[in-house]
């Protein structure tokens, strides 16, 4: 059996191949951005050698597409399931679709609290907007719509007022996002956790409450 070189980190046996070098390349294109992180890099991340890399997502253009892939397939899981239960409770009142987009929030921000290289993976692919934008196309868009037809279908069924829904998903995200990040440079975990829904679920009653009606 070959040795490992000194140094080298033990490629955790519990996952798929393909699970820990998508792991791996994603922490360090979250940290770094595309361009300053190597095939080598993250073979040496993962415990693998670079043909492994290679072998299980090609180049690195297909392995970044492919860490993008990866968390929006369990972006997508949590938010579709919300958005089926919310798109569930429209016939039942303005209140219940409320409680409802309460709900769906709160899913998507515990995805984002939980896996926050989602964010900085973003984050560094927006920082250069004209490149790599079919990634949004392919990854970003697709739950835009998925939330923006929520309130469209939620508008219709006379349970909100809602003009602008691509600007209201648009703008939760960003909040969302820059909770995130807040909580990344060091805001008080728990008290920052506990504001922040209470601040979107405010926000969502200013728009949709008995107020704004």
């Amino acid at each position: 059996m070959p040795q490992r070189r000194p140094g080298r980190p033990r490629r955790d046996q519990s996952r798929p191949t393909r699970e820990v070098v998508l792991s791996a390349a994603t922490a360090l294109f979250a940290e770094r951005g595309f361009d300053a992180v190597g095939l080598r890099e993250v073979a040496a991340a993962a415990g693998v050698d670079v043909a492994t890399v290679a072998h299980h997502t090609g180049t690195k253009a297909a392995l970044y597409d492919a860490c993008f892939a990866r968390v929006f397939s369990a972006e997508r899981e949590v938010l579709t399931q919300a958005a089926e239960q919310a798109r569930s409770a429209l016939d039942a009142g303005p209140d219940a679709a409320r409680r409802a987009l309460h709900d769906l929030v709160d899913v998507f921000v515990d995805f984002l609290e939980d896996r926050p290289e989602t964010t900085a993976l973003w984050l560094r692919r927006w920082l250069e907007p004209q490149r790599h934008a079919e990634l949004d196309q392919r990854y970003a868009e697709p739950l835009y719509r998925l939330v923006t037809e929520l309130l469209t279908a939620a508008a219709a069924a006379g349970a909100l007022v809602e003009p602008t829904p691509h600007i209201t998903v648009r703008s939760l995200v960003w909040a969302a996002h820059g909770h995130v990040v807040a909580l990344a440079s060091g805001a008080p975990g728990a008290r920052e956790r506990r504001e922040f829904r209470v601040f979107v679920h405010r926000f969502l009653d200013g728009l949709y409450g008995p107020a704004g009606s």
